[in-house]
């Protein structure tokens, strides 16, 4: 690895990441993802920015839940845990931080 690659690969670790789940105005559908930036990505999300994934074809423009963490790939770790696991479990998860299941989206954009 260049010093350069490792340097930015240093960069984005020690700027921690964060898990995030998004859903749709119903609350039907469910998306976990995870990001070093969640500000930007949940942008991304709402403007439908890529019109072929997931989020866009079943419109979850809708932040549900997030947390953060100390470096990425603890946020790696942690989103592949939440993505194995039942709908059930997901709603919980949502349930303890957000019970009205509101859009976090005014609590994220004045980071």
């Amino acid at each position: 690895m260049s010093f350069v690659s490792e340097f930015k690969l240093n960069s984005v670790m020690e700027r921690g990441g964060s898990i995030y789940i998004m859903t749709n105005f119903l609350r039907t559908t469910l998306y976990v993802g995870v990001t070093s930036d969640l500000l930007v990505r949940i942008v991304e999300h709402r403007s439908g920015k890529y019109s072929n994934s997931f989020t866009s074809r079943y419109n979850l423009t809708i932040c549900v839940f997030h947390k953060m963490f100390p470096n990425i790939e603890e946020a790696i770790a942690r989103e592949k845990q939440v993505k194995k696991w039942r709908r059930e479990k997901k709603d919980e998860l949502i349930f303890q931080m957000n019970p009205e299941w509101k859009d976090l989206w005014n609590n994220i954009k004045e980071w």
